[in-house]
């Protein structure tokens, strides 16, 4: 992949906005001149995730993550610097110059998990342009799209293709453009057998599987034959880049209206998704007819509090479906039930109803669980008192996994209205179901809320950068140039009574490089070593840029100072006199503050090298004296230091 240009970086840099990113991720709400969510690398109930438009950074406090665009782009799809870059391009139309076509031999040094994304991205397209450009893809699998009612506009939105109904036409085509049959079949591409290779989804339409960003991580491929021995669907197997409990079909093209509605649709197969899409209901997604997983309904609840489950007319097995309503209540989710006519999905009623009529179905059907587990258990019950009494028992079960105190009350009293039962009776049989539950885990339902919150903050101390004694000085320094760096100071040189003019970064430069110090910690120094080089080339570096580099362990350290997330000592203002939230009033003194300390620290260190040296020494009288005037010079170096900053040194 070519490099971009550095003004193409500083332009997509400048024109991605961070809350608009993100929000395609995360449901933020404004918390005073931030917003704030669910951090999307940790599973947590207290939101943490800590987004500023001002300062277009962001920060996770549960694990510590933070930085710009990019980095979270980066840590949450797993893209390389470049890759960031060119999807937010994309995203917001920036061209980039066009990179050249990769040999052969550099599709071959692409790392393993980049090339099965790439890969995905051949077969994306392929089987694309077999629909759109070759005879048997337009008579077959064009026309059944078009036969199933969805528009140009819709097969194209979903990226919906077909495979050539030959047992080798796109594994031959994959191979000759250098890829290795090795990725193809370790994506579920092809199968190898005795050296041949065997197209997976011959004469099936596509569907591509998408991740939140838009990544092809898998396909859905439909038969279009009537033999029913060939299973009708064939799905991607579980590779390093597709783990189907962790994806939802339609998320991608979904989120965003899922956030607006502030509801998601949950329904079972990807034509539901798309009719629904088509039809105006865009806030739905699928669960590709697996069985719905923790993971899949926290991907839900990054965007909603809201899910409601479409159910077929005829759907077989509903009862089993109760363990997934069971994993949306203990998720804390509220959750609606939605039942389709005997006959219907949501497919086949989206195609012959109008928005409004559709949208009304679902308005009238909409069920809390309570009811549509109580309708559906009390088939066959005949008012026969034990079997009533499992069923109640049953729906507690469900309760019992909320973990809202509150919301768990409420349900308790539509509980006793349902089943006319007093209320008090229904509270102490959840309290029975709870306590059953605690002895097993040992832990109380009630309890959940504190235990989670102590977990965050452990999380958040333990993620925070860690600062050690003899880098708290470095790092000072650089904080003052990240924070400060350009602020103009008037100062008075020595004993000229006229001041002069002089930033921030310039004083740091000008003390240090005086005396011929460096840094000790190896990310401090290369900072530091960015804001001399580029003071000698008459530049002031800023935040702004350092958060534009490709290395994202500076970005993020950066974008960690910004947010004031640096742990200083806990005796920082009593040893040294500084107050951060006025230090900018007087940022002359206390720059030179941490500058004296920088040097007083330094001086330290090298009369500790003495002593030892002298400790140590078995040399002659002469090196031995040339040793004790090293020490008696340090030691007076270290009293004006000392006197600068005030300190009294016990002899």
């Amino acid at each position: 992949m070519s490099k971009i240009p550095p003004h193409i970086v500083d332009q997509i840099m400048q024109t991605a906005i961070i809350e608009e990113v993100i929000g395609e991720f995360v449901q933020l709400k404004r918390a005073g001149s931030n917003l704030k969510g669910l951090s999307p690398f940790t599973d947590e109930k207290t939101p943490s995730f800590v987004v500023s438009p001002a300062k277009q950074i962001f920060k996770c406090f549960s694990t510590g993550t933070g930085g710009t665009v990019v980095t979270f782009l980066m840590e949450k799809e797993h893209f390389t610097y470049p890759e960031a870059l060119r999807w937010l391009a994309d995203k917001y139309g920036i061209e980039i110059p066009e990179a050249r076509k990769q040999t052969k031999e550099e599709l071959e040094s692409i790392s393993e998990k980049e090339s099965l994304f790439v890969i995905n991205d051949f077969a994306n397209q392929y089987f694309q342009d077999n629909m759109h450009s070759r005879d048997e893809g337009k008579s077959i699998g064009l026309s059944y799209f078009v036969e199933r009612g969805y528009t140009a506009e819709t097969i194209e939105k979903f990226q919906l293709g077909y495979c050539i109904d030959k047992s080798d036409d796109f594994s031959k085509s994959a191979i000759k453009k250098g890829y290795k049959s090795e990725y193809l079949s370790k994506v579920g591409l092809i199968k190898v057998k005795d050296d041949r290779t065997f197209d997976f989804y011959r004469g099936r339409v596509i569907f591509p599987i998408h991740s939140i960003s838009g990544r092809v991580l898998g396909f859905g491929g439909r038969t279009l034959k009537s033999d029913k021995k060939v299973a009708k669907y064939y799905n991607s197997p579980e590779s390093p880049i597709y783990n189907k409990s962790e994806i939802l079909y339609g998320l991608y093209f979904s989120k965003g209206e899922i956030i607006k509605r502030d509801e998601c649709f949950l329904c079972e197969g990807y034509t539901d998704v798309i009719s629904l899409y088509q039809s105006g209901i865009q806030n739905v997604v699928s669960s590709s007819g697996t069985s719905l997983t923790k993971e899949q309904v926290r991907l839900v609840k990054r965007y909603t509090q809201n899910l409601t489950i479409l159910y077929d007319g005829d759907a077989a097995g509903i009862k089993a479906s109760f363990r997934g309503i069971d994993i949306i209540l203990e998720e804390g989710l509220n959750v609606k039930v939605v039942m389709f006519p005997d006959g219907e999905d949501p497919d086949s009623f989206a195609k012959k109803s109008s928005l409004d009529e559709l949208t009304h179905m679902i308005e009238e059907n909409k069920q809390d669980f309570i009811s549509f587990k109580a309708s559906v258990l009390m088939d066959g019950i005949d008012n026969d008192p034990i079997k009533k009494s499992k069923l109640i028992r049953d729906v507690l079960e469900s309760v019992s996994l909320i973990p809202d105190q509150i919301t768990r009350s409420v349900y308790v009293q539509e509980i006793a209205k349902k089943f006319d039962i007093e209320e008090r009776i229904i509270s102490n049989e959840l309290i029975k179901v709870l306590r059953s539950k605690a002895s097993k885990s040992n832990s109380y339902p009630g309890h959940v809320e504190e235990v989670h919150t102590s977990d965050i903050i452990k999380k958040s101390s333990e993620a925070r950068v860690k600062v050690s004694t003899n880098d708290e000085y470095e790092l000072d320094l650089i904080r003052f140039m990240v924070l400060f760096g350009t602020k103009e100071m008037l100062i008075s040189d020595g004993d000229d009574t006229e001041e002069k003019s002089c930033c921030v970064i310039e004083l740091i430069c000008d003390e240090i490089s005086k005396d011929d110090l460096t840094f000790n910690n190896e990310q401090y120094r290369v900072i530091y070593e960015m804001f001399e080089k580029n003071l000698q080339e008459n530049v002031l570096l800023t935040a702004s840029h350092l958060k534009k580099l490709e290395n994202q362990k500076i970005v993020s350290f950066v974008s960690n100072i910004e947010s004031s997330e640096i742990e200083l000592s806990h005796n920082w203002i009593q040893k040294y006199n500084i107050y951060t939230k006025s230090e900018s009033d007087n940022i002359y003194k206390s720059v030179m503050n941490s500058v004296y300390n920088f040097k007083y620290h330094k001086v330290d260190e090298l009369l500790a090298k003495v002593k030892k040296e002298i400790q140590e020494s078995a040399s002659g009288d002469e090196e031995l004296l040339s040793l004790l005037g090293e020490q008696m010079s340090y030691e007076r170096v270290k009293k004006k230091l000392s006197d600068k900053l005030g300190r009294i040194i016990l002899k």
